[in-house]
């Protein structure tokens, strides 16, 4: 028997096992190098400061690319030239991601809630389409440009006049989370070659989340800078918020009434409420619960309900957006005679909201000096803008 050919392919074999090894190894190595290249992470250069909100995150890039996640799992890649993209962003990174091309210039805007955030970031001259016809504005401004077409009317976000779009070479879509409504309209629009954001500052829970919303405007419109510069200048409002000057903090209720005789009032934790906190007083009903929960920030009560939580509420403030406003304390009773009832009706503590309080995004801090002085008994301190008293 041949012992030393044995052992010679023996160690043949382990030779080459070895050999075999290394090559993959190799290999591999370059493979991860490769992967690790193409990492964003490795890329990454900063993110988008925020303080209030949380429904976005913005990440900042090399070669000028931001990439924006939202709470509904939507990203998006912002890039001033889609077309040249750096290489370590393969299509692999990017297949998830809608591409906008920043600064946009020609947008339909179909988020109501977002036209006041873009007119304080001064970019509102790049809205040239919307889906609320001029009637239903009730911010002077928005309303007279839509009136004369300057942004034109193209009828409601379900239903757009797509030709339009397309003739006017819309570079972006705005949407509201209602546009899940009618996902056909988003893929029709898509289909047109414009990408489309769905924004949800509607579903921030912090008061100054949802004014927080206009910095991410200001980086798609390319105003940044007046951008982050407005919403300084509001947080540093909320200094002038006097705690002290509310000596016995009031229980207050906010609400409206609809044309079945329910209350439409706001769910405990809901941004209102907590401006209500942060203004001095506390909401009346805090321990409300609804039956199916859902992702509104209002709930549907019976009035003999609410009656229960809010008799005893120091002051109520009547929601005039959803139904409508009141003139005086009489025609809060005429939607009930059980507001007789009520001791803010009875000391005469009733207010009201002005019509574009929750259009106007950028009020909040606003508003919450304004409950601050209603709240502290000094409300004709100044003139107020989103609220008036009953008589």
């Amino acid at each position: 028997m041949n012992y030393g050919m044995n052992i010679s392919k023996k160690l043949s074999i382990l030779l080459l096992f070895v050999i075999m090894s290394l090559i993959l190894a190799c290999c591999g190595s370059g493979d991860s190098e490769t992967a690790n290249g193409n990492d964003p992470e490795k890329h990454l250069t900063g993110t988008m400061e925020l303080m209030y909100a949380d429904q976005f995150h913005v990440s900042y890039y090399e070669d000028g690319i931001a990439i924006v996640e939202v709470e509904d799992g939507l990203r998006y890649l912002i890039t001033e030239d889609p077309d040249e993209l750096p290489a370590w962003l393969t299509p692999e990174i990017t297949e998830d991601m809608t591409v906008i091309c920043a600064p946009v210039h020609s947008v339909y805007n179909a988020a109501s809630s977002a036209m006041d955030l873009i007119d304080a970031a001064d970019a509102i001259d790049s809205v040239i389409m919307t889906s609320t016809q001029a009637s239903d504005w009730s911010i002077d401004k928005i309303r007279d440009l839509v009136e004369n077409d300057k942004i034109r009317y193209i009828g409601k976000y379900r239903a757009p006049d797509y030709e339009a779009l397309l003739e006017e070479d819309v570079d972006l879509a705005i949407e509201s989370t209602m546009i899940y409504h009618s996902p056909q309209v988003k893929e029709a629009i898509e289909e047109l070659g414009i990408p489309v954001l769905v924004e949800r500052s509607s579903y921030e829970s912090e008061p100054l989340g949802r004014l927080e919303w206009i910095k991410l405007y200001g980086l798609l419109f390319g105003k940044s800078e007046e951008a982050q510069t407005f919403f300084d200048e509001a947080v540093a409002k909320l200094e002038d918020v006097d705690a002290d000057a509310v000596s016995d903090t009031p229980s207050v209720a906010f609400f409206s009434v609809n044309s079945n005789g329910s209350v439409v009032v706001r769910k405990p934790g809901d941004y209102v409420t907590k401006m209500i906190g942060m203004a001095g007083g506390t909401y009346a009903l805090t321990d409300i619960t609804e039956e199916e929960d859902n992702a509104l920030s209002t709930m549907n009560m019976q009035m003999e309900a609410f009656y229960d939580k809010a008799v005893d509420a120091d002051i109520l403030i009547y929601n005039s957006t959803i139904e409508g406003g009141l003139e005086n304390i009489s025609d809060l009773i005429q939607l009930s005679d059980r507001f007789n009832d009520f001791k803010a009706v009875k000391s005469g503590n009733v207010w009201c909201t002005d019509a574009s309080t929750f259009q106007r995004t950028t009020g909040a801090a606003d508003m919450i000096l304004e409950m601050n002085r209603i709240f502290s008994g000094s409300p004709e301190s100044k003139e107020m803008e989103y609220f008036h008293k009953l008589k």
